[in-house]
């Protein structure tokens, strides 16, 4: 056996703080959301895209930047976040979850008006499966008499 004479840098976690950027996950129906802020910035990279671009309702765009607004850090972060699953009013929920968990990092303060405006409370409700014998998870087939 040969043992390698080179010493192996430790790896650094995947999603990990650094100093310069604060990471949060936030998860809505089956949406998942990875979000970095970067302070600095003042815009929008979702899936390599602007906000613009990837939600194209106003409302949706609205609920995304709640948590800035709220915690009046509209133009000191660029928000780099990674979208997976769910449909876009699940995603847009769980990018809201994500931004407010993050800034929640960056300024401790920020947590009481946050929690107050409802912004780090996780929305439970998934959807619950169709069982046999149903047409849908509760919903009945038509009755016929014969």
């Amino acid at each position: 056996m040969t043992e390698p004479t080179e010493i192996q840098e430790e790896k650094k976690p995947k999603h990990s703080d650094s100093g310069d950027r604060f990471y949060a996950t936030g998860r809505r129906k089956s949406a998942i959301a990875r979000v970095w802020l970067i302070p600095g910035g003042t815009d929008f990279d979702i899936n390599g895209k602007s906000l613009e671009e990837y939600f194209e309702t106003e409302i949706l765009r609205l609920l995304v930047r709640q948590p800035l607004e709220t915690g009046r850090a509209t133009g000191r972060y660029k928000v780099v976040a990674k979208l997976a699953g769910g449909g876009v009013a699940g995603q847009a929920g769980a990018l809201r979850l994500g931004i407010a968990r993050a800034l929640v990092k960056t300024d401790e303060s920020l947590k009481s008006i946050l929690r107050k405006g409802g912004f780090l409370t996780r929305d439970p409700r998934e959807k619950e499966r169709k069982k046999f014998g149903r047409k849908g998870a509760r919903r009945r087939f038509q009755y016929v008499k014969r």
